[in-house]
């Protein structure tokens, strides 16, 4: 488990690097978007990553990394969407954008711990493509959540599932990292 910790923080310190930056270039533009747009985001990268594992061709060269590095941001923008909202114009600047990523990381990462010692590292066993499949599982459920307008009968909500993709695309990117 010690490994775990020390290795979800290196992918989360890339990631949140590179969250930075883009806030450097970009601003807090991503603010405007509703959580459908974030969700349909990480679909698209989610594709991408599976047609990577399944094409002999690539025609991008971008390999599979850069995506699962995309999917944990946009996770991190909606978690922070669900709990401040959408607005109308940028409104956040790069520090209070940057506590509140190392905020939802930091529950995220909780959650992984806890679900890790109780399963017993089971990831580790598992295949990337696996993982894939399980954010698509993820982002379909989120979909049908945001078409029943937010309402779950006995469902986790959507803030769990986030979690839990930032976690696959975390657990996805250790693997890579280690072939």
């Amino acid at each position: 488990m010690q490994d775990t910790s020390k290795q979800y923080d290196a992918v989360v310190n890339s990631c949140k690097s590179l969250f930075v930056k883009k806030m450097s270039d970009y601003g807090s533009a991503w603010r405007i978007l509703r959580l459908p747009s974030l969700t349909d985001q990480i679909f698209i990268k989610a594709q991408r990553i599976r047609g990577l594992q399944q094409n002999a061709v690539q025609k991008v060269d971008e390999g599979q990394e850069s995506e699962f590095i995309g999917i944990i941001n946009y996770c991190i923008m909606a978690l922070i969407q669900l709990e401040k909202g959408v607005v109308e114009q940028p409104d956040m600047s790069t520090e209070e954008a940057t506590k509140l990523y190392e905020e939802k990381i930091a529950i995220t990462k909780k959650l992984m711990e806890d679900k890790n010692h109780d399963y017993g590292e089971a990831w580790r066993d598992m295949r990337v493509s696996s993982l894939t499949d399980l954010i698509l599982q993820k982002l379909l459920r989120v979909k049908q959540i945001e078409d029943n307008e937010g309402k779950t009968l006995v469902s986790e909500g959507i803030d769990a599932n986030y979690q839990d993709m930032i976690n696959y695309a975390i657990f996805a990117m250790i693997h890579l990292s280690e072939k």
